[in-house]
């Protein structure tokens, strides 16, 4: 108990001070982000690269099965032999591909032998993976019977609606695991392919947190990256065109629930306006059931269990998007109720109590979001992959301290624009419309 409460103490000082970041580059050319944290024998390593569905052009779904197929089979060793090795020495691995990166990562005991085990399973897999056909098959059948599955979700087939309807033709606009008939399209040369173009050490950025000192995490990181091809940067992205005008989707389903999405095109990471739009959305919808939009929704009205909303910033411009569950005969009133929150909201803007209670839910609930390493290696991601300044988590609280009502006010007004969002109803009452037709 005494140590436990020992690493509690450490960790809050951290998350108070912020960890300090340390930087540099590997001898072929990937971006190195380390923490020391000697509280505990552990560390946590995670590899990114700007390898996302944005890179797979007209192959959807090839990605997220590239990143998947990596521990299926590498250096000779099949799935079962990676997940016992891994096993024999207590450490976990976890991997995923998002629209703008694709991430393998392993968490791990110091004791060098352990350590160094580790290091060299996480290095073959990512420098050396096999992409076995019979893996390939069985990767490919599970991406399809999830597709299946998919079509059984209101809520995942509304995601989908919302995503293409805000951006179009930009790569973030197609759903990040495919659809059925680009997943069959997809041969294995196409991962062998996508892995050679991507997963190169200068679009790689590797983040390290635990006990370990400078010169180990500089070994660390040569030993899991340094036999990558030094390769070279993704170029950068096209920009994300704003909506114009606003659109309803209405998307029969049968089901007892219907899903409703409202949002638009948000920011980018680094925005200038990121603290004001989070500070602002908190209280509209971003801090659960003490938001705006819940009390109108659930509070008031017992329209749903549930309601949100949330800006996603990525590397071009993410989404901003507010969404619910209701049942089919509320669906024509739990809309009107959730566009006219938004807009009143915008109208006249954040009250004083609103304001004060977000920065202070906010700015107290930050240091449980970097109180262990797992938490801060994701951040460490972040802050690597999209060139976020170091101090990053430092100035964090202070940045939202800062903050004023009339900054928040106005940087809510300003980007968002309720007569230009997209509506995306899908359910047992969506209307008379066809599924994947528009109102």
């Amino acid at each position: 108990m005494k140590i436990i409460t020992l690493f509690l103490l450490c960790l809050s000082t951290i998350a108070q001070a912020g960890p300090a970041i340390q930087t540099w580059e590997t001898s072929n050319g990937a971006k190195v982000y380390f923490v020391p944290a000697p509280e505990l024998p552990m560390a946590d390593i995670r590899v990114v690269f700007d390898a996302g569905s944005a890179r797979e052009g007209k192959k959807w779904g090839l990605a997220s099965m590239t990143t998947g197929l990596l521990t299926e089979g590498a250096d000779g060793l099949s799935a079962e032999q990676i997940s016992e090795y891994f096993e024999d020495i207590g450490a976990q691995v976890d991997s995923g591909s998002l629209r703008d990166m694709a991430y393998l990562g392993v968490r791990t005991i110091t004791e060098q032998k352990n350590f160094e085990t580790a290091l060299e399973g996480l290095s073959k897999v990512l420098t050396k993976p096999d992409f076995p056909e019979a893996a390939f098959e069985r990767q490919k059948k599970r991406t399809l019977i999830g597709l299946q599955q998919k079509k059984q979700s209101p809520s995942s087939i509304a995601e989908d609606a919302f995503y293409a309807a805000i951006y179009g033709d930009h790569p973030y606009a197609h759903p990040t695991s495919g659809n059925e008939q680009t997943v069959n399209n997809i041969a294995r040369e196409d991962l062998v392919a996508f892995y050679k173009e991507w997963f190169t050490a200068k679009n790689a950025i590797i983040a390290i947190v635990g006990d370990l000192n400078t010169e180990q995490a500089k070994q660390a990181a040569e030993k899991v990256l340094g036999q990558l091809p030094a390769g070279k940067a993704a170029p950068s992205l096209p920009p994300v065109k704003d909506l114009t005008e606003g659109k309803t989707i209405k998307i029969n389903h049968p089901s007892s629930q219907t899903t409703i999405l409202i949002g638009q095109t948000g920011m980018k990471r680094g925005d200038p306006d990121y603290y004001a739009l989070y500070v602002g959305n908190h209280s509209l919808g971003g801090s659960g059931l003490v938001s705006r939009l819940s009390d109108e929704v659930r509070e008031k009205r017992g329209l749903s269990y549930s309601v949100y909303s949330y800006f996603l910033p990525m590397r071009e411009k993410g989404s901003f998007m507010s969404g619910m569950q209701t049942r089919n005969d509320q669906v024509e009133e739990a809309t009107k109720v959730m566009k006219d929150t938004i807009n009143n909201y915008l109208v006249k803007g954040q009250t004083e109590k609103e304001f004060t209670a977000s920065v202070k839910n906010i700015t107290g609930g930050f240091p449980m979001r970097i109180d262990n390493n797992s938490k801060i290696v994701e951040y460490l991601s972040v802050i690597g992959f999209y060139q976020l300044p170091l101090d990053y988590l430092d100035t964090f609280i202070g940045k939202i301290e800062a903050l004023t009502i009339d900054q928040t006010r106005d940087a809510m007004k300003r980007r968002l624009h309720p007569d230009k969002m997209v509506t995306v109803i899908v359910g047992g009452n969506a209307g008379k419309a066809k599924e994947g037709t528009e109102s």
